[in-house]
């Protein structure tokens, strides 16, 4: 590719990325989801800027599954990934020979050859890592149950990538003689013609030089090179040491993905662990998005305008397949509580390495051009649907789920007499509750986190499970007797719903409620709500004014200055507050001008003995009783 041809397609991939992504993002698609579409707009099938060299372009990008699972690997230390052992070879396993069993048996009811069906059962059981990790990670779902246990089954189908590589020639002979060209052997590695057992000791071999290189000898290269203080030089060593073990892998016949991904658990425990990750991280992002912009690209519509119900129906037909055998496998390996539906949208679509398995049968002859390009055409729609089926996991299912199977009933309120109802019994509830409770003051808690509800109960606090959005649950807890309703959940689009139920219904309860921002603390003066605590500011302050006694400031003097800027603040969220309601540029810039004020107040405020600011103390009652003492003197005098 000429010089000029190569900085027209990288101007086209990159303007593509940054123009349609953001607007996936903003739309609330997801990045994944987003790189396909600028694939699609910019693919040969509709406005044409890129031709069919895509594919090219995605063999290329696919070496940023392999850094993303090095990265993966990283972050999980070898004690916890023999911990999940079960979930790998357990649920993992599972997933891959019943998917796999089902969809041969459904192949062989749409009439293909028995060694044709069994191909396409083993090619569909794999999910796509890069999707269905990039989701997790964006989404912050690596960590909960049903992140871990898609992680699991994703560990294991690369490792079956392989064996299933292997097994294809073996089954393009089934009830035909085959022969297999020298081309297509070289594409199970390069020991393909040593004996079995050769070949899986130089496999068990490798990895043991790498976990012992990893393990006793990284460190001091990186070591070496870190004392340079040249950082290019250590991103070179890091994409070195990645692509190295990625093409040492392939060799031998192993995924170079799982193989850096052995290579990151190793380095896990090594103290330049996260140096390692920041350096490599960007390079996966932009590999990872130049993959999805190929797969949107390569997408065949012409198939698809050709056979449109068919290839819909059968793209359809394998999610559902999918779908139902993982929230099986999923309940049976106990995920509840909506849990196993994410797990099973997450990995309901065909996989990356399906192009490569199937590009690997058609030249072993088991799948003639049109075959081929079908099951291409299915395994690329369905994981350009895949972020789609996770929004419809958020948006329909899991608020279904949440209301109708995962919370028992609301319990009854048996007191109606407090004078205050607190609405939240959370991390900032708690603190409220503790001190009205320990000033003998009686409180109705409510709180709608049953888990949350079940553990306060053994320490002794008496909380009622039930939502305050509904005007029935108030009615119970005894609104219409309550002084206060105190608004300390977390739930900020809930906490106004409520706060102008109350304000409307009885406004002669005083309502007091916690914000998120100050433009949520906005929104409570929009509805009269005047006593509002930012849940974030008083500890900020509170830490802040540490600092300053850490720098050599005296107790007190840290003391009062916290005291003054919290006071400043509280001054000027009422003037900002109208700024905010009349003019939104004025806002912005008394915003800036009160940022630049705060030091002139500060120092200010020294010279004063005694301010406003000090409001732990009554300073009308010490100003008067002051004017007091000075009168008694002068008539003594």
């Amino acid at each position: 590719m000429h010089n000029q041809d190569f900085f027209t397609q990288a101007l086209i991939y990159l303007g593509a990325a940054v123009i349609s992504v953001p607007l996936a993002k903003k739309l609330g698609l997801g990045s994944v989801l987003g790189y396909l579409l600028a694939g699609i707009l910019i693919g040969p099938f509709v406005l044409g800027l890129i031709g069919n060299d895509a594919d090219d372009v995605m063999h290329f990008a696919e070496f940023g599954v392999v850094l993303m699972l090095f990265i993966i690997g990283l972050e999980l230390e070898p004690s916890l990934l023999w911990k999940m052992r079960k979930s790998i070879f357990g649920l993992g396993g599972l997933q891959v020979l019943i998917t796999a069993g089902v969809i041969t048996v459904i192949s062989l009811a749409f009439n293909f050859q028995i060694n044709r069906a069994i191909a396409i059962g083993l090619i569909f059981a794999l999910s796509s890592t890069a999707i269905v990790l990039q989701t997790l990670s964006e989404k912050g779902l690596m960590r909960n149950i049903a992140g871990k246990s898609a992680f699991s089954v994703l560990l294991f189908q690369d490792m079956a990538v392989i064996p299933i590589l292997a097994l294809l020639p073996l089954i393009a002979t089934l009830g035909q003689p085959a022969a297999l060209s020298d081309s297509s052997l070289s594409k199970i590695g390069g020991m393909a013609q040593l004996p079995g057992w050769l070949q899986l000791l130089i496999i068990i071999g490798a990895i043991a030089a790498l976990v012992v290189v990893g393990r006793f000898m990284a460190r001091y290269v990186f070591r070496l090179i870190a004392e340079t203080g040249l950082h290019e030089v250590f991103v070179a060593l890091s994409l070195l040491m990645v692509i190295g073990i990625a093409l040492g892998m392939d060799k031998i016949g192993l995924s170079p993905a799982l193989g850096t991904f052995i290579a990151g658990v190793v380095l896990a425990d090594s103290e330049y662990r996260h140096e390692l990750e920041i350096t490599i991280d960007p390079f996966k992002g932009l590999l990872l998005g130049l993959f999805f912009i190929s797969v949107g690209a390569s997408i065949n519509f012409n198939l698809l305008v050709e056979n449109p119900g068919t290839v819909v129906f059968f793209v359809i037909l394998l999610i559902v397949v999918k779908f139902i055998v993982l929230l099986i496998l999923g309940r049976i390996f106990r995920l509840r509580k909506g849990f196993e539906f994410l797990f099973a949208f997450l990995l309901a679509q065909s996989s990356e390495f399906s192009f490569v398995l199937i590009s690997f049968s058609k030249q072993n002859q088991l799948f003639d051009e049109k075959t081929a390009s079908m099951l291409l055409l299915i395994v690329t729609l369905s994981m350009a649907i895949s972020p789609l089926l996770l929004i419809f996991n958020d948006k329909a299912v899991s608020p279904i789920l949440a209301r109708r199977q995962n919370k028992p009933e609301y319990d009854e309120v048996d007191e109606q007499e407090s004078p205050v109802i607190l609405a939240g019994f959370g991390r900032f509830g708690l603190v409220i509750g503790r001190i009205l409770l320990a000033n003998n003051i009686k409180v109705t808690i409510l709180d709608n986190n049953p888990s949350n509800v079940e553990v306060l109960r053994k320490y002794g606090f008496k909380l009622y499970f039930g939502d305050v959005t509904r005007s029935q649950m108030l009615e119970k807890a005894g609104i219409q007797n309550a002084r206060m309703l105190i608004l300390s959940m977390a739930e900020h689009d809930d906490a106004l719903k409520v706060a102008k139920y109350v304000r409307e219904k009885y406004p002669k309860v005083k309502i007091l409620a916690r914000a998120k921002d100050i433009f949520h603390t906005f929104e409570f003066y929009n509805l009269n709500v005047r006593i509002v605590q930012r849940e974030t500011f008083d500890s900020a302050n509170e830490l802040g004014a540490k600092a300053l006694v850490e720098l050599g400031f005296n107790r007190y003097e840290a003391y009062r200055i916290s005291r003054t800027f919290k006071h400043h603040e509280d001054q000027i969220t009422d003037e900002l507050y109208e700024h905010w309601l009349e003019d939104h540029n004025r806002f912005i810039r008394e915003s800036r001008r009160f940022s630049e004020q705060v030091s002139d107040t500060l120092q200010a405020e020294k010279n004063y003995l005694i301010h406003e600011s000090e409001c732990a103390w009554d300073i009308n009652s010490i100003k008067e009783e002051e004017l007091s003492n000075s009168k008694m003197e002068g008539t003594e005098n």
